[in-house]
C-alpha cells in the first residue's frame, strides 16, 4: 500500500447513520488516515424528521456542507454504502474537483445517461415489495418513506452479521426515503461533473439486498473499471467484513497515491 495519508468521507445508506462505520473508522485511522463520519439528514442523531426533508438534496445537505468547507487543495476519498452511492455521486456532481475516488461499496451507481433514478427504479423492478418481507412503504408528502423490519435486516441485509449488530441496528435504525420521486424529476449527472471522477466499486458476493447479479450489472452500466470483490460479504461489510474492507480501501486508495 501507498504511505500516502487519505481523507475518507464514509457515507451511510438508507435509515443508517454514521454509527453503522464504527469497526472500520478506527481501522482505518490505525493507518494513519484522517476519517469523517456524518449523519444525512434525518439519519442517526441528526435532529430533523425524515417527513420534513422534501429532496434528496436537502437529505444530501450535510454531506454537501463538508465537501464544501474542505480546502480547495485537499481531495477526500468518498465512499457510499447502498443508497449513499447516490449521496457521493451528487457530491461528486457538485465537487468533482474535491474527490479524488468515488467508492461505491455494494452501492447505487448512477450513469451519464439517464435521470439519477434510473437505477433504482431497475433494482425495485428486479426486487418487487414481497422480497422485503415486511417492511413499510408509507406515503408523506411527495415521497414514500421505508421503514425496514427486523426481519428483514436479519435475513437480507445483515444475514453475515453478529447478533450484536443486530440488535445494534434494530435499536439505532431510522425511517429512511429513497426519494425516487424527487430523484426522477432532477436532471443527469454531467460528465464534467459526476462523470469526471474516478469511480471504484467493492462487490459483496453474498448480498441479498442488492444481489451479485444487480451489482455487477450497476459496474458495467456505469463503466466502473476499478472492482474489488469482498468474499463471503453480506451487505453490511462494514460490519460482517471490516478487516477486510479496510484492506479493499486501502488497495484502492494506493492507486491514488
Amino acid at each position: 500500500m501507498g504511505s500516502e495519508k487519505k481523507h475518507f468521507v464514509l457515507v451511510h445508506g438508507a435509515c443508517h447513520g454514521a454509527w453503522c462505520w464504527y469497526k472500520l473508522k478506527p481501522r482505518l485511522e490505525s493507518g494513519g488516515h484522517k476519517v469523517t463520519t456524518l449523519d444525512l439528514a434525518a439519519s442517526g442523531i441528526n435532529l430533523q424528521k425524515i417527513e420534513d426533508v422534501d429532496t434528496f438534496s436537502q437529505y444530501s445537505e450535510p454531506l454537501l456542507q463538508l465537501l464544501a468547507t474542505i480546502s480547495p487543495n485537499e481531495k477526500v476519498i468518498l465512499v457510499g454504502h447502498s443508497l449513499g452511492g447516490l449521496n457521493i455521486a451528487l457530491a461528486m456532481e457538485k465537487f468533482p474537483e474535491r474527490v479524488e475516488v468515488g467508492v461505491f461499496l455494494t452501492a447505487v451507481v448512477p450513469d451519464i445517461e439517464r435521470k439519477p433514478s434510473y437505477v433504482l427504479q431497475k433494482y425495485i423492478e428486479s426486487n418487487p415489495a414481497p422480497n422485503w418481507s415486511n417492511t413499510k412503504f408509507l406515503q408523506s408528502g411527495n415521497k414514500t418513506v421505508v421503514v425496514f423490519d427486523p426481519k428483514f435486516l436479519s435475513t437480507k441485509l445483515y444475514q453475515g452479521s453478529s447478533i450484536q449488530d443486530i440488535e445494534l441496528a434494530k435499536t439505532l435504525l431510522r425511517p429512511g426515503s429513497l426519494f425516487i420521486e424527487d430523484l426522477s424529476q432532477q436532471i443527469i449527472f454531467s460528465k464534467e461533473g459526476y462523470g469526471s471522477v474516478p469511480l471504484a466499486f467493492i462487490v459483496c458476493t453474498e448480498d441479498l439486498g442488492i444481489p451479485l447479479n444487480f451489482q455487477l450489472w450497476m459496474i458495467q452500466n456505469a463503466g466502473v473499471n476499478d472492482v474489488v470483490e469482498i468474499k463471503g460479504a453480506d451487505h453490511m461489510a462494514m460490519l460482517s467484513k471490516p478487516q477486510e474492507l479496510c484492506d479493499s480501501l486501502h488497495q484502492i486508495a494506493a492507486k491514488y497515491a
